[in-house]
């Protein structure tokens, strides 16, 4: 799996003129799942977010995570992130995800987020066209591969 996570102020997805999920302080997480994640994929990805020191302490340092803010997810499925730009100028996506596996560990990580952790969770449309409109604090962005970390 992979994310990209950005660090907000404030963060909301609009769908056909109507918004879908919206948060406050918390992380944009853009979702990528791929063709050969599993469960340890899931899960190790859900913690490793949730637990990310990148929101600053009484000093400014990042000492402190999710958890400790009391920060909400907003999370934006996005298979974009599997894009092989190796050949030429047209991305190609064939590590992605075939939709129903994909949507399937979508929503398995935002239950995961939810109810294993507690952690306040929007989501977009799985498969929609969606806006997303986001007030980044930094900004501070994160890519992260699960297949990177789980060697």
């Amino acid at each position: 799996m992979r994310a990209v996570i950005q660090r907000v102020r404030d963060a909301k997805v609009v769908v056909d003129g109507k918004t879908v999920g919206a948060i406050d302080k918390g992380l944009l997480v853009y979702l990528c799942v791929c063709e050969d994640d599993t469960e340890k994929d899931l899960e190790y990805l859900a913690k490793k977010i949730i637990n990310m020191r990148i929101f600053p302490d009484d000093n400014g340092k990042f000492n402190l995570s999710l958890l400790d803010v009391n920060g909400s997810c907003l999370v934006v499925s996005q298979f974009t992130l599997a894009a092989d730009t190796k050949k030429g100028n047209r991305p190609s996506y064939f590590y992605a995800a075939e939709p129903e596996k994909a949507e399937s560990f979508y929503e398995r990580f935002v239950e995961i987020l939810k109810n294993k952790h507690g952690i306040p969770t929007e989501t977009g449309v799985f498969g929609a066209h969606m806006d997303v409109f986001s007030i980044n604090d930094g900004p501070v962005t994160i890519y992260i591969d699960s297949k990177e970390n789980l060697k």
